[in-house]
C-alpha cells in the first residue's frame, strides 16, 4: 500500500505564529556584519597577530607560509581561501599551544601578466600593481586571516629587490650566472621569451600568439651544478610524493655513454668532423640503424646534401613553432627529413643515414641520439613511418619477438652483437654485462665515454620586458665586457618609462630610457651600457620566505640569528603546479645561499602541502545593492547586504583580468570557478 503525505492546513493564527518563529530564527542568525569587522578592527588596531622582532629562543617557533600570489585585477579567486584557511586555523591552533608563529603574507608583482594588462589597458603597470595589490589586501583582510600585516612585502619594492639583485651578483661571482647563445621560445607578438610551460600547441599560452624557435643571447643560471644535491636531498623532505617525483623526472639523471659517429658524406667520403650522441643503452650500439639531430643542432646545417637543402630548411621552419612539450609529446606523429649524409658506426663499420627529427631536443644530452627503432618505441614507430631497417639485438629471456611488430624496452639477452671489424663481441651477454663491455671498448679506442646526464637545462633567466627586476650588470663600450655594478650601488632602480611597449625586435623596452642605459664604468672611467634585459617573474619569489623573517632589514638580506631561529618554514601550502618551477628554483637559490653562509638549512621547506583544485561549473555573478542598482564586484562593501544575479555567458566579456557585462563594462562580475582555479 503506497503511503501519501496528507497537506497541513494551518488557520490563519498558526500561520501568523509560524512568520513570528521564522522571524525570531532570522534575527537569531550570526550577525557578521556587525561581529567581523568589529572583531577585525580591533586585531588590526591591537596588532594581535604581530609576531615579535625580538626573537624569544626559550620559545618554539613555528613558520606557516602560504605561496604568495600574485595580484591581479580579478582579485581573489575561490582557490585563494582554500590554502589560506588551511594555513590560518595551523597559526591559531600553533598561537593556542604556546608557539612563537610567523604567517605573513605578501605579493609576488613583477612579470609578464601584469605588464600585458598594461599595454591592453594603456596604464603604467606600477599604478595598476599597486591598485590590485590594495584590493587583494583588502580582501583578505576582510576575511578575517591572522597575518602579521607589518611584514607585508612585494618584489617590486626597491627595498625589495635590491637583494634578488645582490643574489644575482653572488651568482655571477661563483660563475653560476653567465650568457650563452641558447635557442629560445620567442613570441613576436608578446616581445619576450617564453618558457616551454607556457606555450601550448605553438602558440603563447596567454593570447593565444605564435611562437618559434631562435638563438638568442640570453643570462643563464647553472641549476645544473647542483642538479646532485637538489635530488639527493629530496629523501629527506616531508613533501607530497607525486612533487618529489615530478622534482625527480625533471631532473632527470640518467646513466649512459657518449658515443662518436665519423660523418660520411653522398659521395661516401668520410669528413673530419663528427657527431656525438649521448645514449642510455650502450648494450644497443650493433641496432642502431639510423642517426637523429634535432632542428637546431650546430652542425646540421654542414651535414646536408645539396639535394635535402630545401627540404631540411623548410622542416627547420615548421619545429621552430612547437615547443620542446610539444615536440617530445609521445603521442604525436613521428616527422623528419633525410640530410643526404651518413654516420659510420664504429662497432660494426657500417654507414648509417642521418636524419633531421624534431622529436629530438638540442637542449638534452648532445642534441643528437642513435635510434635503434628495436628497442625505442619512437625509433620503432618512425622507421616503421620512412622504411628504415629494424635489427633486435636484445632478446627476452625464453621469448620469440617480433622487432618489427613493437619495440621490446626492456633488458635481455644479447644477440646480433659482434663485429671483426671492431673486435667487439658481446653475443650472450646480459643487457647490465653488455653496456659496461661496450663502455670499456669505447674508453679503450676512443671513441666514447662514460656519461652521467640530466634533462634539467640550465635556466634561462632573461626576459625582454620592463616590468621585472634590472639584472645588475654594466657592458663597456670599447669592449663589450660585462661587469657587475658594485653592491653599494643597489638597488639599481627600474626606470621610469611611459613607452613600455615590446619592441618586437628582440631589443628590450628598457632600451628606450638612453639617460639610464648610458653610464660609466666605475674601474676604468670608460663610457658602457646597462644590460636592458629583466629578471624572470620567479627571481622575486625564489627568496621571500626569508625575507619575511626580516623584512625591514638594510644592511643584511635577513639577520643571522633570526634565520637560524625561524628556519627552515614548517608547512608550506600552495599548488602542485609549482612542483617544477618555483620549488625548483626557490631550493637552487637556498643551496647557494647555504653554501655562502647566508643561511644555515640545505632546504627551504621543511613540510610542502598542496591544497587541491576547487571543481566547478562556470558561473558569471553580479551584485545589486538594496535599491536594486548594478554595483561592481570589486567595489562590493562586506558590510551591506547584496542580491545576486546569475549572468549569462553569452553577456559577458572579458575586460584585461576582469570578467563584464558587455552591455556595461563599468560592472565587474565574480570571477568564475572553472577547473582552472
Amino acid at each position: 500500500m503506497i503511503k501519501r503525505e496528507v497537506p497541513v492546513v494551518m488557520s490563519v493564527d498558526e500561520e501568523k505564529e509560524n512568520a513570528s518563529k521564522q522571524e525570531k530564527q532570522v534575527k537569531r542568525a550570526y550577525p557578521f556584519h556587525e561581529i567581523e569587522p568589529k572583531w577585525q578592527h580591533y586585531w588590526e588596531n591591537n596588532k594581535t597577530f604581530r609576531t615579535p622582532d625580538e626573537i624569544d629562543t626559550a620559545k618554539p617557533k613555528f613558520y606557516v607560509l602560504d605561496m604568495f600570489p600574485y595580484p591581479s585585477g580579478a582579485g581573489l579567486h575561490v582557490g585563494h581561501p582554500l590554502g589560506y584557511t588551511a594555513t590560518d586555523i595551523l597559526a591559531r591552533l600553533k598561537r593556542m599551544q604556546g608557539f612563537n608563529v610567523l604567517h605573513p603574507m605578501g605579493w609576488d608583482a613583477f612579470g609578464l601578466p601584469a605588464e600585458q594588462y598594461a599595454i591592453e589597458t594603456g596604464t603604467h603597470p606600477k599604478i595598476t600593481t599597486l591598485r590590485n595589490i590594495n584590493r587583494f589586501r583588502s580582501q583578505l583582510k576582510s576575511l578575517g586571516f591572522s597575518y602579521d600585516w607589518d611584514r607585508e612585502i612585494s618584489t617590486t619594492e626597491p627595498e625589495y629587490y635590491k637583494w634578488t639583485q645582490w643574489i644575482f651578483l653572488q651568482l655571477l661571482k661563483r660563475g653560476l650566472a653567465y650568457q650563452a647563445e641558447v635557442p629560445v621560445n620567442w613570441c613576436p607578438a608578446l616581445g619576450t621569451v617564453l618558457a616551454n610551460e607556457e606555450v601550448i600547441d605553438g602558440v603563447s599560452e596567454r593570447g593565444g600568439h605564435p611562437v618559434i624557435r631562435k638563438p638568442m643571447r640570453q643570462w643563464m643560471l647553472k641549476i645544473t651544478a647542483y642538479a646532485d644535491r637538489l635530488l639527493e636531498d629530496l629523501d629527506d623532505l616531508d613533501w607530497p610524493e607525486s612533487v618529489k617525483e615530478m622534482q625527480r623526472n625533471w631532473i632527470g639523471r640518467s646513466e649512459g655513454a657518449e658515443l662518436e659517429f665519423s660523418l660520411v658524406d653522398t659521395n661516401g667520403l668520410e669528413r673530419d668532423n663528427k657527431i656525438i650522441v649521448y645514449t642510455t643503452r650502450p648494450d644497443t650500439i650493433f641496432g642502431a640503424t639510423y642517426l637523429v639531430v634535432a632542428p637546431e643542432h650546430v652542425l646540421l646545417s654542414s651535414i646536408v646534401s645539396d639535394a635535402q637543402r630545401k627540404q631540411v630548411e623548410e622542416y627547420k621552419e615548421i619545429a621552430s613553432r612547437k615547443s620542446d612539450l610539444e615536440r617530445t609529446e609521445l603521442q604525436k606523429e613521428k616527422t623528419g627529413v633525410f640530410t643526404g649524409f651518413y654516420a659510420r658506426n664504429a662497432a660494426n663499420g657500417k654507414n648509417i643515414p642521418i636524419w633531421v627529427a624534431d622529436y629530438v631536443l638540442g637542449s638534452y644530452g648532445t642534441g643528437a641520439i642513435m635510434a635503434v627503432p628495436a628497442h625505442d618505441t619512437r625509433d620503432h614507430e618512425f622507421s616503421l613511418k620512412y622504411s628504415i631497417p629494424i635489427c633486435g639485438v636484445v632478446t627476452p629471456d625464453n621469448v620469440n619477438f617480433s622487432y618489427c611488430e613493437k619495440a621490446y624496452t626492456g633488458e635481455g639477452t644479447m644477440i646480433n652483437s659482434s663485429s671483426s671489424i671492431s673486435g667487439l663481441d658481446i653475443n650472450g651477454l646480459s643487457s647490465k654485462e653488455a653496456a659496461l663491455r661496450v663502455i670499456e671498448w669505447l674508453e679503450k679506442t676512443a671513441n666514447g665515454m662514460k656519461k652521467v646526464n640530466y634533462k634539467l637545462r640550465d635556466w634561462l633567466f632573461a626576459r625582454q620586458r620592463y616590468w621585472g627586476e634590472p639584472i645588475p650588470v654594466i657592458f663597456v663600450d670599447d669592449t663589450g665586457e660585462g661587469i657587475p655594478i658594485p653592491e653599494a650601488e643597489l638597488p639599481l632602480a627600474l626606470p621610469e618609462l611611459d613607452e613600455f611597449t615590446p619592441t618586437g625586435t628582440g631589443e628590450p623596452p628598457l632600451s628606450k630610457a638612453l639617460s639610464w642605459v648610458k653610464t660609466i664604468d666605475p674601474l676604468s672611467g670608460k663610457p658602457a651600457r646597462r644590460e636592458t634585459n629583466t629578471m624572470p617573474q620567479w627571481a622575486g619569489s625564489c627568496w621571500y620566505y626569508l625575507r619575511f623573517m626580516d623584512p625591514k632589514n638594510s644592511k643584511d638580506l635577513v639577520d643571522k640569528e633570526k634565520e637560524m631561529y625561524w628556519s627552515p618554514v614548517d608547512v608550506y601550502v600552495g599548488g602542485a603546479e609549482h612542483a617544477v618551477l618555483h620549488l625548483l628554483y626557490a631550493r637552487f637559490w637556498h643551496k647557494v645561499l647555504y653554501d655562502i653562509g647566508v643561511v644555515s638549512t640545505k632546504e627551504p621547506f621543511k613540510c610542502v602541502i598542496n591544497q587541491g583544485i576547487i571543481l566547478g561549473e562556470v558561473q558569471y555573478i553580479a551584485y545589486r545593492d538594496p535599491d536594486g542598482n548594478l554595483v561592481s564586484a570589486d567595489s562590493v562593501d562586506a558590510t551591506i547586504e547584496y542580491s545576486q544575479e546569475r549572468i549569462a555567458e553569452e553577456k559577458v566579456m572579458k575586460s584585461g583580468d576582469s570578467f563584464v557585462l558587455k552591455d556595461n563594462p563599468n560592472i565587474s562580475l565574480d570571477r568564475p570557478c572553472s577547473q582552472d582555479e
